[in-house]
Formats: C-alpha cells, structure tokens, sequence
C-alpha cells in the first residue's frame, strides 16, 4: 500500500502538485509562491478527512460486507484516489462514509454532504449539468434479469408484462422510454435499491428487473442463484460509470484526473478489475466477467501520457 502511495504522490507531486505550487516535504521550489487552494481541496485542507458517499447493494462496485463494511471495486478506486488527495495535501485523510441510494447520491455531492460519491454511477449530460465525473472506470448498460424459466428473450417480450427499476437510475429512464417507443404496454415498477428490486423479483411480484448487466451478474453471483435466475436480452443503453464529485472546481478536476492517470499507468485498475470481477468476491461467488474491449482501449488511453 505504502508503495503505491508513493508511485502515485510522486506522479502527482511531478505533475499537478507543481503546478498547482503545494509546499510539499522533498519537492524542490515547491514552497515558492504557492497557489492558494480552494473549492473542495481547501475544504479537505482545513478539515483533514474526505467523506466518501456509497452505495448499499451494488455488487461487485459498491455494496456491503458481511461486517457492514463498504467494499467492491469502486470502494477500492475510491481509497486510492483518497490516498491521492492525502499526498497531494501533505496530510491523511480520515476517511468518513455516507449511504446513499440512486435518488439520493446526486443531492449528496451537490449539498456538499459527501465530497465523492463511490457506486455504479454513470457519466452522462443530464448529470453533468449538476455534478462532475472522473475518467471512466467501468462500462456497462441495460439488460434485463428474468427467472431461469421465463419466455422473456428480449424487451420486446415484455409487453403486458410488470419490470421492477431501482428509482433514479438511467434504468429507470431506459424503460420508460423503451415503452412507448416501441409500442409495448408493460408496466415500470421502482424499487428503492438493487436489494430490494432483486428480493421482489425472488418474490415473484414481477416478471423482471432492468438495470445494468454488470450489476444483475453481481447480485446473482452473490446469492448463489445462477439456476435460478438469468440476464436476457441484448443492451439497451450504454452506460459509462465515473465517480462523482462537485462541478466547477478546476483544482479539484485536475486532480482527480491526475491521480486517474497515476492509476491506470501502474496498473492499478487493471488490478482492482481483477480482484472485483475475475477472483472470489468475499462470500466465495465469482463472476467471472472478462475486461471488455471497450474498457481495455479506455484504460490503455488514460494511462498514455500526452506527447
């Protein structure tokens, strides 16, 4: 651990911490005219710990162990970006957790609650006019989770049919807008969480549960249902997750990017992908998932360094 802090604060310290002008121990010309810190770096600053806000049940992302504890491989992403910040500071960063749901995460960095948020949270427009992203980390989309015996193959299967979302998800927006457009006359039920959405499909109170692939393999694979259950049909968004954090904060901004950069150039992505999704998750279940092409090409282009 202790070394991958100090490849990373030595990245940053080469790159972002001198130009930003931090007085840092060891960093030559450093203490000359600083730059005066400010949005969310001053406010970590002065109180010397970061509040991480993350999700209860997204599995393998963000979602709780058996201790009550936050884990999953946005957890881990988010530690190292933490750790970033601490070096860049000069200081560590107690680290303070806040729970939130798809309705609440967006509220939770915009009213400062939460400096970032940790989930499966994607990166579109509509959010960006309220909250800023990090580079992409994972790329995932909308399918649909059936019991092993249904006839549903696809959404076009689901006409009169009842689909649970998680509330405030881009899920959520998919189906009500994959309705009308194909003119399919299903029903678009929102559960509070990825928890409670699985336990009404187990329950059989409806036919089916949209939200992205990735997240379905995880819940099924946690509860050791693979007979049980199924992801059906073909993607019906695509998906780009990032961590969130406050917009209009250049510092902020450059730092995440910054250490973003650090991480995928070590390696440490690629390794946190291998421990989330191709290794036993805590439990003893796996999913067994292999790095897309897509996510390989992001990965290998956040790591290249400018020319």
């Amino acid at each position: 651990m202790r070394a991958l802090i100090t490849r990373l604060g030595l990245s940053l310290t080469s790159g972002f911490l001198l130009a930003l002008g931090l007085a840092l121990p060891g960093v030559a010309g450093a203490q000359s005219a600083p730059t005066q810190l400010s949005g969310t770096l001053q406010k970590l600053r002065a109180g010397g710990s970061i509040t991480i806000a993350y999700r209860e049940s997204s599995v393998p992302f963000s979602y709780l162990s058996a201790r009550g504890e936050p884990i999953g491989y946005s957890i881990e992403l988010c530690r190292k970006l933490a750790e970033s910040i601490g070096a860049a500071l000069d200081r560590d960063l107690a680290l303070k957790w806040l729970p939130v749901t798809s309705e609440s995460r967006i509220e939770a960095i915009t009213s400062g609650r939460a400096d970032i948020e940790c989930g499966s949270t994607t990166n579109n427009l509509e959010r960006q006019k309220l909250v800023a992203f990090s580079p992409t980390f994972f790329v995932s989309g909308t399918k649909l989770m059936v019991p092993a015996g249904s006839p549903i193959k696809s959404f076009r299967d689901l006409g009169g049919k009842t689909v649970l979302v998680t509330a405030g998800t881009t899920n959520e927006k998919t189906m009500r807008e994959l309705g009308p457009k194909f003119g399919l006359n299903f029903r678009v039920v929102p559960a509070r969480d990825h928890a409670e959405s699985f336990a009404q499909l187990a329950a059989g109170r409806a036919d089916a549960f949209a939200t992205d692939d990735v997240l379905l393999y995880g819940l099924i694979a946690q509860s050791q249902a693979k007979t049980k259950f199924r992801v059906a049909g073909d993607f019906l968004s695509y998906d780009p997750y990032g961590i969130m954090y406050r917009k209009d904060d250049a510092q902020f901004a450059a730092l995440v990017n910054d250490a973003f950069h650090a991480l995928a150039e070590d390696g440490e992505i690629e390794r946190q992908y291998k421990r989330w999704f191709l290794s036993s998750l805590p439990g003893g279940a796996s999913l067994d998932l292999p790095m897309s092409a897509q996510l390989e090409t992001l990965l290998q282009t956040m790591a290249a360094r400018p020319e």
